[in-house]
This record gives structure tokens, C-alpha cells and sequence, in this order.
């Protein structure tokens, strides 16, 4: 499966972030607008406007959606982006103006970098202004510049998580497309495979299978919101708000297949569906594919991630570049504690 979420027409992908401070964000954009919908599973979400996502409630179309880092206040990029929409004449005309319908969602990453850098209005404009339906980035980039995933041992065992994209395209002219900021308190996993791509680390530095499980049973976790996985599922298929809030159910399964353990009481994971086409398609046929290409997303995210803020990533241990002592030094960051006082 190749492709990435900007196949799918009408859809434009920027993202702006911070690289000494590891945060940023990634800005998924509509000019004509795109019908949405948006499932939550996680436990420990961070949001803005999803509620009027849900079938039962007023606005069709929104405009774009924002994921970005920096906790709670990672929220404000979101204004940026209606800031880029107002200046273009883009939006809900409420009879008085325009109103852009611009939903977000946020990760922890105030554990990487520095706990005081954090998406703002500014950055959310510059990832506005960046968008495109071009190649989209991956990696260490928007979003993702601060994920992190494995922290189920701790964050002492944590490694990279990222940005990851992908879509797929049938013989009719369905496109299915997503985009996945991972950070998550599992283990990644490829869903083909099962290959075990990146988790709670030894103390040698080393991946181990089955220490997710281990650390579930004998270590309770203890900091809250410090994680979450966030999707944006986008697709040419003509579907109803109502018929997208069922795709965003499905989405979950590609969460499923490759994060372990997910949808944990310390996780914010989100699914967002959004529709800007006519294609005749099925919601099971666009829901199956969403969850496909998820699930192929995430694995991306961590392939395609660097070693960065004293985090290895799965490029070292595919690559036998591992040292022990680079490891044991992330133990000594002392941004970890400062951001649980905040």
C-alpha cells in the first residue's frame, strides 16, 4: 500500500513545528469544504468543536481539521488556521461573516523538547499557509515532531513515534486516504506482519517482544495525558455526516492492528472521517479501507521517524545502531517531571 492522504482530491496537507522545542502541527485543509464526522476512544482526548461533528448536530461542512502537539495548549493553533480561512473568504456564513468550521485535536508531547514550546496561534497560521496537494512529509515533522510511543515502561523506555500517511486507490476512482500523528503508550507493530516496530526499550537499549505486556501487568502506568494517537481519514466517496460518524468507528480498527495496548485511559486517540466527493461507495467498503490504510499509516509514522530529544528510533534498531549509552542518557532529561507539574 502506498499513497498518501493528499490522493484524495480537494485535500491539502500542511504542517509548521518547533525543532528545538520537538512540537508542532499538522494542518489538513478543504477550501470547498469536506462532510465530517469524528469518533473518540481514547480516554484522555484534548479537543476542539468535535462535538458539532456528531450526526444530530447543525454544521455539514467544515473546512479543516488541526492535530497538533503541545497538550492543551496546542488547541490554539487551531485560531491560526481560521485566521488563514478568514483571509481567503473561507467558511460557514453564519449570515454576519464567515466562520470557518476548523475542529482540533491534541497530543502530549511537553515530555520531549521543551515543555514550554507549544503550538500557538502563529504556528497554526504557518502550517495554514504551507498546505498543499503535494507529497506530504513524514517523520519528525508537524505533529509529530515530538511523538513519542512505547511509554508503557516508562518514558525512560520510550521510542520515536511520528507523522505517517498513506491511501489507497480502487479501479472506480474510490480513494481512501489518512494521516496519523503516533504517539501512542504502546507498542507499534506492523499490521501485515505483526513485526514488532518499535516499544518499550530495555535497559540495553534493545525491542522485546512481549514487554508491552509485561509492563501492563506489573507496572501500572501513572501519568495522564501523556500520550495519544490522532487519524484524519479523508475519501472521494459521497457519505452523510451520519454515514462518516460509522467510518470514524471503523478507523479504530487500524488503531487496533497496530498499537498495543490501545485506547488506554491514558490515551486520546481520535478518528476523524471526512467526505469531499461523489463517488458511489458503501460506508462498509469506505470504513474497511479507512481502517487498511490507518493501520499502514501508523506504521509509517514510525518507520519514517529519527532519533531525536534522546528518543531511539526504529531506524537504529533496523539498522543495528544502537548504543546503550544514548539510551541510558534520556533517563537524565529532566523535562519528563517539569511537565507534570504544569
Amino acid at each position: 500500500m502506498n499513497g498518501q492522504i493528499t490522493d484524495v482530491p480537494g485535500t491539502r496537507v500542511g504542517q509548521a513545528h518547533d525543532e528545538e522545542g520537538m512540537t508542532g502541527c499538522t494542518v489538513v485543509i478543504w477550501e470547498d469544504g469536506a462532510v465530517c464526522s469524528v469518533d473518540v476512544r481514547g480516554s484522555a482526548p484534548g479537543t476542539r468543536e468535535t462535538d458539532l461533528l456528531q450526526p444530530t448536530n447543525l454544521v455539514e461542512r467544515i473546512h479543516g481539521i488541526v492535530l497538533s502537539g503541545g497538550g492543551s495548549f496546542g488547541l490554539d493553533a487551531a485560531s491560526g488556521v481560521s485566521d488563514y480561512l478568514v483571509e481567503r473568504n473561507i467558511g460557514f456564513d453564519v449570515g454576519y461573516g464567515i466562520v470557518p468550521i476548523v475542529p482540533a485535536a491534541v497530543l502530549f508531547d511537553l515530555s520531549v523538547g521543551s515543555p514550554n514550546a507549544r503550538p500557538d496561534r502563529e504556528m497554526g497560521y504557518a502550517a495554514a499557509s504551507d498546505a498543499s496537494s503535494g507529497d506530504v512529509a513524514e517523520g519528525n515533522v508537524g505533529a509529530g515532531c515530538g511523538a513519542s510511543v512505547g511509554k508503557i515502561g516508562g518514558f525512560e523506555r520510550a521510542m520515536k513515534g511520528g507523522i505517517g500517511t498513506a491511501s489507497i486507490k480502487l479501479s472506480n476512482g474510490l480513494v481512501v486516504g489518512a494521516i496519523v500523528a503516533v504517539n501512542a503508550l504502546g507498542e507499534i507493530r506492523d499490521p501485515d506482519t505483526r513485526e514488532l516496530l518499535a516499544g518499550p526499550l530495555s535497559d540495553e537499549g534493545e525491542l522485546q517482544d512481549g514487554a508491552s505486556l509485561h509492563w501492563l501487568k506489573e507496572k501500572p502506568f501513572s501519568f495522564t495525558g501523556t500520550n495519544t494517537t490522532l487519524a484524519i481519514v479523508a475519501t472521494n466517496a459521497r457519505l452523510t455526516k451520519t454515514e462518516l460518524k460509522k467510518v470514524a468507528e471503523m478507523t479504530h480498527d487500524g488503531f487496533a492492528r497496530a498499537i498495543y495496548p490501545v485506547h488506554t485511559m491514558y490515551d486520546g486517540d481520535i478518528a476523524f472521517a471526512a467526505s469531499t466527493g461523489s463517488i458511489e461507495a458503501t460506508v462498509d467498503l469506505v470504513g474497511t479501507l479507512a481502517a487498511d490504510v490507518v493501520a499502514e499509516a501508523i506504521a509509517r509514522g514510525v518507520r519514517t521517524a529519527v532519533r531525536a530529544g534522546g528518543l531511539l528510533a526504529y531506524k537504529d534498531l533496523a539498522c543495528g545502531d544502537v548504543n546503550p549509552a544514548v539510551h541510558k542518557n534520556k533517563q537524565k532529561e529532566p523535562y519528563y517531571g517539569e511537565a507534570t507539574l504544569q
